[in-house]
């Protein structure tokens, strides 16, 4: 199977899949709308050792041999309810800024966890703006059934009904629904987990190949590669060459002399380096533009991660063995028991995003041209006809403009290009800081997860 295939197989799988079967999300302690008393903390390393001391009061640590339950947390959980309500007070500017009172406020949230942010965001929202909560439609689509069960209790405990909130099990590329009207689309460190593939290039003619594995007698894992058959690699690859990303190749194959140089050195490799490419991703961006034509993309992941397998853009792949976190160093590794998550190339995602969007499903190249442009070295200029001028900058088929109406960025409503901010320049802008400081000043909510960006 192709590599994709495998990743999703691993991390998906109803019957043996990591998040169907030991993965848990670390909640922070109090009741549904409490977390960590930060403003009682004298430091970091207190809040740390707090931290620490939730884990195993959630059971992370076992006796039993081999990995055992995976927990993991994210800052909604950590800083429950300011992180999300920083999400909230980011939403409801551009809301009313654009729509209100004239279209309601449509808010879809994927893979929602435990229901944390979706709960946070509609209680703050019913606080502090009833107008718009009384306008408020919050969709989930989550693709665990237990995590849907669980949200459309905790949500239905907390008082929002359905006419507020609805939650629907079903993967996001399985979704059929049309979402005319505006809306907000939320994927809070869900990307990390869509499954990438695997290219390598010919050293000589730096011809693509995909990645594919194999499973031999013993039940080993064997991966090798082919020539580019996929569609959906050879859609990516063809895109990248339209906007002009190269691929993350090492210097010695950058130009033609080193790379004859390289390929006549004794036991020289003929494949380059491996390199992940998100195909998962593009499957995502297509959705969005195919069923939510008038949206707008709050996306927020990790831009990087330490200790990942060998390549460029490669995951981490990790599991938690009697509470120590263990990294691996391939990702052909035994389904359900491993974690496997992908850093984020902001800019280049901010770039295919826009093209995407900008496009409709016509206007793509078919099949066979994909295939064709996939296979060209990918060094090379674009054969594409297509234009990347000032038209790039404002997408047509995106969100039509509004006459009367603009932006916070003084373009007509729909036109505005999406942009790439640090976690802290996102919570110094919408967050309220005073919440999450330590009694010495430290602000963890802000100093955490450096490695995270945030695409709005």
């Amino acid at each position: 199977m192709l590599v994709r295939d495998f990743i999703e197989d691993a991390l998906y799988n109803p019957n043996y899949g990591y998040f169907s079967k030991e993965a848990t999300i670390l909640t922070a302690p109090g009741e549904e709308n409490e977390g960590f008393d930060f403003n009682g903390f004298k430091d970091s390393a207190q809040f740390e050792s707090a931290v620490a001391n939730r884990y195993v009061e959630c059971g992370s640590v076992t006796e039993t041999e081999g990995p055992g339950r995976q927990i993991w947390h994210t800052p909604t959980e950590l800083f429950k309810p300011w992180y999300g309500q920083a999400i909230a007070q980011c939403l409801v500017s551009e809301y009313l800024l654009k729509y209100f009172p004239y279209e309601d406020f449509k808010i879809y949230e994927l893979g929602a966890g435990n229901g944390t942010l979706a709960l946070n965001i509609l209680d703050y929202l019913r606080t502090h703006f009833p107008e718009v909560y009384d306008r408020t439609l919050y969709t989930i689509i989550e693709i665990s059934a237990p995590l849907a069960c669980a949200q459309r209790e905790r949500l239905r405990r907390a008082g929002h009904t359905k006419r507020t909130v609805n939650v629907h099990h079903r993967s996001i590329f399985a979704w059929t629904r049309t979402e005319p009207a505006p809306c907000y689309v939320l994927a809070t460190e869900v990307v990390d987990n869509f499954a990438h593939d695997v290219v390598r290039y010919d050293v000589r003619t730096l011809e693509p190949f995909q990645g594919e594995v194999a499973i031999d007698d013993a039940g080993e894992f064997i991966p090798y590669y082919t020539r580019i058959t996929d569609p959906l690699i050879a859609s990516l690859l063809s895109l990248r060459r339209r906007l002009n990303h190269h691929p993350a190749l090492p210097w010695y194959l950058r130009t033609s002399p080193l790379r004859s140089i390289y390929a006549s050195l004794p036991f020289a490799p003929n494949l380059s380096p491996p390199e992940y490419i998100p195909t998962r991703l593009l499957s995502f961006l297509r959705v969005l533009r195919a069923h939510f034509p008038l949206h707008r993309l709050l996306l927020t992941d990790f831009s990087s991660l330490p200790d990942a397998v060998p390549g460029a853009n490669a995951p981490v792949v990790q599991t938690s063995v009697r509470g120590t976190m263990v990294p691996c160093k391939t990702v052909f590794v035994q389904q359900g028991y491993f974690d496997i998550l992908f850093p984020t190339a902001f800019e280049p995602l901010r770039d295919m995003y826009e093209l995407i969007l900008e496009q409709s499903p016509t206007m793509e190249m078919d099949l066979e041209d994909d295939l064709t442009h996939a296979r060209v070295s990918p060094l090379t200029s674009s054969s594409s006809s297509l234009s990347l001028g000032t038209h790039f900058f404002s997408p047509s088929n995106r969100r039509s403009p509004i006459d009367g109406i603009a932006s916070a960025s003084g373009l007509s409503v729909g036109e505005r290009r999406s942009s790439v901010y640090s976690h802290a320049e996102f919570l110094e802008t919408y967050g309220a800081l005073g919440k999450t400081r330590l009694r010495n000043g430290e602000n963890p909510m802000v100093a955490f997860y450096q490695n995270v960006k945030v695409l709005f």
